[in-house]
């Protein structure tokens, strides 16, 4: 077997974690720390003394290595739906956007991206500030820059952007707290997307994720018109296969489901395949939509069976936020519960 670049990465990762399973410590890789002082140093004219003492004080997780290994993208849809889906977060949804229903309105003016996605990527990302993350970032994006080789380089250039973002921030690179990964704030901005995306909106001179709900509100929308948001579409209806509705729920079906749809369940998240050929595979759907729109079959599975969606281009824009299908339903669906819920306020 031919051991490609890809695939030794995947084997030190593996043997680093196995490592750290038997041993209780961690792997970190000195000299591709060093060798990224040294380009912050170079590329960015950082001092290296002040970054020697820095990731001397970091501290490589044992549990962050853990934690990214199982991510809850990894569960079946029917349990991955079962976090989000909950009263509580509908409600606070729906407080959540009483309280800042003039900045909601102004930012979907502003950037066309609905106040219903805004408050269900926040209310998905952290419970409308709730649980913002435990871990310091810089010991977050270290563990994984250094420690971590299956993702390395990805964290590596996150790690790059953090210490950017604190020097253009004034930060102390040792206050920032966040999640496992190293997402920041209400909306979990990755240093990258805090430095593309954050946005200023009530001009008080800083693009505070961390206690401006204003500023959040406007990030996030940002975020998405930036990935293309397309105003006034939908974002993804439901398509029922041929002979589903022949027969009750848990009873046995009177005809045999048409499975011609299986062909076109492919990889990827982006548009693939146009409504009218998803017909030409039995598949049924309520929505009026053009014949040539364009449409990604997805299945999810449900406890029993499966269940499929068409999905269109902004549910492919929120999976820029989270390159997931189950992340993009459950924002999708919690936003379509919380406007049932939230009653007649403007």
């Amino acid at each position: 077997m031919k051991i490609t670049p890809h695939l030794r990465r995947v084997l030190i990762g593996s043997a680093c974690l196995a490592l750290v399973a038997c041993t209780g410590k961690s792997v970190k890789d000195d000299e591709i720390e060093q060798s990224f002082i040294e380009q912050m140093v170079s590329k960015h004219q950082f001092d290296q003394s002040e970054l020697e003492d820095l990731f001397a004080t970091v501290a490589i997780k044992e549990d962050i290595l853990a934690r990214i290994a199982k991510p809850s993208e990894g569960m079946p849809w029917y349990k991955y739906r079962r976090i989000f889906l909950t009263e509580e977060r509908i409600n606070a949804g729906v407080k959540f956007w009483q309280d800042n229903a003039q900045t909601l309105a102004e930012v979907e003016k502003v950037y066309g991206v609905p106040a219903p996605i805004i408050v269900a990527i926040i209310g998905v990302e952290t419970s409308y500030g709730k649980n913002t993350g435990k871990h310091r970032v810089i010991d977050a994006l270290s563990t994984l820059a250094f420690a971590y080789p299956p993702r390395a380089k990805f964290f590596q250039s996150e790690l790059e952007h953090y210490l950017l973002f604190c020097r253009d921030q004034h930060f102390n690179p040792l206050e920032p707290l966040g999640s496992y990964a190293g997402a920041m704030g209400l909306p979990q901005f990755m240093p990258s997307s805090f430095r593309s995306f954050a946005v200023d909106f009530d001009q008080d001179g800083q693009s505070d994720i961390w206690h401006n709900n204003a500023d959040v509100i406007a990030s996030v929308a940002n975020y998405f018109a930036k990935h293309e948001w397309h105003t006034g579409q939908a974002i993804a209806f439901p398509v029922t296969a041929e002979g589903e509705a022949s027969a009750p729920a848990n009873a046995p079906r009177l005809r045999p489901v048409d499975e011609k749809y299986k062909t076109v369940l492919k990889s990827g998240l982006k548009p693939d395949l146009r409504l009218v050929e998803l017909e030409s595979l039995n598949l049924k759907t309520e929505r009026s939509v053009p014949l040539d729109t364009k449409v990604k079959l997805l299945s999810f599975e449900q406890a029993t069976g499966e269940e499929l969606w068409a999905a269109m281009d902004n549910f492919y824009v929120i999976t820029r936020y989270n390159h997931s299908p189950l992340y993009a339903m459950a924002v999708y669906q919690l936003s379509e519960a919380i406007l049932k819920t939230k009653g007649p306020f403007p």
